[in-house]
């Protein structure tokens, strides 16, 4: 990577970073907006290239996509002059199972491509469209761990989970009911529903049986949490103290060390931000939703990862007045709030649900409403891997601490070979993992 000195200098002398001009010539037309290039083997980059005009929040999406995916991020390029933007993304699947359908994901980036330019640098962001819900019927013998193989061949096959209603019958079967979208916006068609069908027969055995019906009059929802839990699960700062972090090991802990510095004197247009903290999964995401959600204007941007597992991030800012962030006050409530999103961008407690045991796993919901991707998928791989059944899931919508959050609340088997009724060892050793799994700790 060249100094920062030298970008700044390079941009002073043409007013923007990497213009449009040079991105569209490097690349080529509209036709390849995205570019990939797979790694050859195991363990290599692969290489996605997106040229195209730019929009507000473009940066955001990119890497919400590539998360839902299951790919991370090791390196990136981003630039743009206000109307083309040039991003250069190094990825690699985070775990050898994950099955990467690249032509699937090229068509979603493409997709989130503008086709036209923009009147203004940050047009208003819309709200998405609302998408069709399904309901998947999943009738099986009951198993330890069904419900995350199931919710790996759906995240596979870009069918999104937004509730689950798990009963058991009389014989020992189990009845899953699934709410769901299609990424893809196909599954009305008979192809993909006997896509859906045969691939999770194929994978779980002939003992399956599958239907897909439309859900309607499905409204995502819940009651919402008691007042004592909401606040402890939605508290703005969690101190090293508190229960939700005495689990967190040695590892773990390199998290909260994060050094945010803000620099006016390098760029004449722009102010640059750098941040170097632990590596962990989503982090570029959480830091670009945070610009996103804060109206701040990312005109270039490089990020890599040390060998130490430690990430360094370089951001040419602005304002959405065109102007550099100047005001102390104003650099602290945006590294306050990047601290925040970095820091703690998932909430994990597990509760007393009457008689029952509860898992909570809660994130903020972008001010686009869009949540963040695979933590149903990352929550249920812990629980199976710690052998806990799983009663029901579902997934909800809740306002607290002015913003809006995604609640994931799993009711939990308290089975003998894992009771939970009584061991606070047990309940944190649940809250350890999953945690941990959420930001790319465990495989």
């Amino acid at each position: 990577m060249p100094p920062v000195g030298e970008v700044a200098a390079a941009e002073a002398r043409s007013g923007m970073v990497l213009g449009g001009g040079a991105a569209a010539a490097a690349v080529g037309g509209g036709e390849d907006a995205v570019v990939m290039q797979v790694a050859g083997a195991e363990g290599q980059d692969s290489v996605i290239t997106i040229n195209c005009p730019d929009q507000a929040g473009l940066g955001c999406d990119l890497c919400r996509t590539i998360l839902e995916f299951g790919l991370r991020i090791t390196r990136g390029d981003v630039s743009t002059d206000g109307q083309w933007c040039f991003v250069v993304f190094w990825v690699v699947p985070r775990t050898p199972s994950i099955k990467v359908r690249w032509a699937n994901l090229k068509n979603r980036l493409m997709s989130m491509c503008p086709s036209n330019y923009p009147m203004t640098f940050y047009p208003e962001i819309t709200q998405p469209g609302p998408s069709q819900f399904y309901l998947l019927k999943l009738f099986s013998a009951d198993r330890k761990g069904l419900l995350h193989d199931v919710t790996h061949i759906l995240s596979e096959l870009e069918l999104i989970i937004h509730r689950v209603k798990v009963s058991t019958t009389p014989d020992g079967r189990v009845i899953d009911l699934f709410f769901i979208t299609d990424g893809m916006e196909l599954l009305h068609t008979k192809e993909r529903q006997e896509e859906t069908c045969s691939m999770l027969i194929a994978t779980l055995g002939p003992s399956i049986s599958c239907e897909i019906l439309l859900a309607e009059g499905f409204q995502q929802g819940f009651s919402s949490l008691p007042p004592t839990i909401s606040e402890e699960l939605f508290r703005l700062e969690l101190a090293d103290g508190d229960n939700c972090s005495r689990s967190i090991c040695a590892e773990m802990k390199r998290v909260q060390k994060a050094t945010i510095n803000f620099d006016n004197t390098l760029s004449p247009a722009h102010t640059l931000l750098q941040i170097n903290c632990a590596d962990q999964k989503g982090l570029l995401y959480d830091i670009l939703r945070t610009m996103k959600d804060c109206s701040i204007q990312v005109t270039y941007g490089r990020f890599w990862s040390d060998k130490k597992g430690f990430r360094e991030v370089d951001l040419f800012i602005k304002q959405a007045d065109g102007k550099k962030i100047i005001d102390p006050e104003k650099q602290d409530v945006l590294s306050s709030r990047l601290r925040s999103e970095m820091l703690h961008p998932l909430r994990v407690m597990i509760v007393n649900r009457g008689p029952d045991v509860e898992l909570l796993v809660a994130n903020p919901v972008e001010l686009s409403g869009k949540g963040r991707p695979r933590v149903f998928y990352d929550a249920t791989f812990a629980l199976k891997a710690l052998g806990i059944c799983i009663f029901s899931a579902e997934i909800g919508r809740q306002a607290a601490s002015e913003r809006q959050w995604e609640v994931y609340r799993f009711l939990l088997d308290d089975s003998s070979e894992f009771p939970l009724s009584n061991s606070l060892v047990n309940r944190n050793r649940i809250v350890d993992r999953v945690r941990k799994t959420l930001l790319g700790c465990y495989n």
